[in-house]
C-alpha cells in the first residue's frame, strides 16, 4: 500500500534524547515538559529579556515559526540564560510583546543547574556561566523527545528550513 505523500521517516539525523525536565512558566506555573511537550514536534532557544544583541531578533524568529507551526501542532520553548533576572513575570512581559500564544510557545526560566545542564549537556549549546553570551541556534525535537536538527538563526534560510523540517517531522510515522 502506497504512502499517500507523507514519509514513515524523515532523513533528519538523530542527535539525542532530550529527558524530562521541569522549569517555570511566564504564568508562574510549573512547567513539567512530559506532559506539555510529548507526543508534540517542538523548537527550542536560549535567549534572556534584556539582551541588546540577537535575541530580539531570534524572538521575531520564532514569533515566524509560531504563526507557520501553530496549525500542525508545534510547540516553542525559550528558556533564559538570564534565570537570575529573568523571573516569569519579566517573561510573562517579554512574551506579550512577541504575540506569544498561550500553549504554544513558552518561556522558561528556573534553577541555573537545570538550565546549564539543559544548554550544555542535552542541547550542546554552550554554557549557562554569568557571562550571558549564547547560542543562536534554533533546536528542533520530535515527538519521541529526540534532537533532530540544529538551525543557524543568521542563516538567510534557517527559518525556513526550520518550518519545512517540523512540517516532515509532524507528518513522520512513530
Amino acid at each position: 500500500m502506497g504512502l499517500t505523500g507523507c514519509s514513515a521517516h524523515s532523513n533528519l539525523p538523530s542527535y539525542g534524547l532530550v529527558p524530562e525536565f521541569i522549569l517555570t512558566d511566564q504564568a508562574g506555573a510549573r512547567f513539567d515538559s512530559t506532559p506539555v511537550l510529548d507526543g508534540h514536534v517542538w523548537v527550542a532557544d536560549f535567549m534572556f529579556t534584556n539582551c541588546p544583541g540577537p535575541c530580539p531578533r531570534m524572538s521575531s524568529q520564532m514569533r515566524q515559526v509560531q504563526t507557520a507551526l501553530a496549525p500542525n501542532g508545534v510547540k516553542l520553548i525559550s528558556l533564559t540564560i538570564d534565570p537570575r533576572r529573568d523571573s516569569p513575570e519579566t517573561l510573562k512581559i517579554y512574551a506579550t510583546r512577541y504575540s506569544a500564544r498561550p500553549g504554544i510557545w513558552f518561556f522558561l526560566t528556573g534553577d541555573v543547574e537545570t538550565l546549564r545542564h539543559l544548554d550544555r549537556d542535552v542541547f550542546k549549546l554552550g554554557d549557562i556561566d554569568g557571562s550571558l553570551d549564547h547560542s543562536t541556534r534554533f533546536v528542533l525535537v520530535d515527538r519521541k523527545e529526540q534532537v533532530r536538527g540544529f538551525y543557524l538563526t543568521e542563516e538567510p534560510d534557517a527559518i525556513q528550513r526550520v518550518i519545512a523540517d517540523a512540517k516532515l517531522l509532524v507528518k513522520e510515522r512513530l
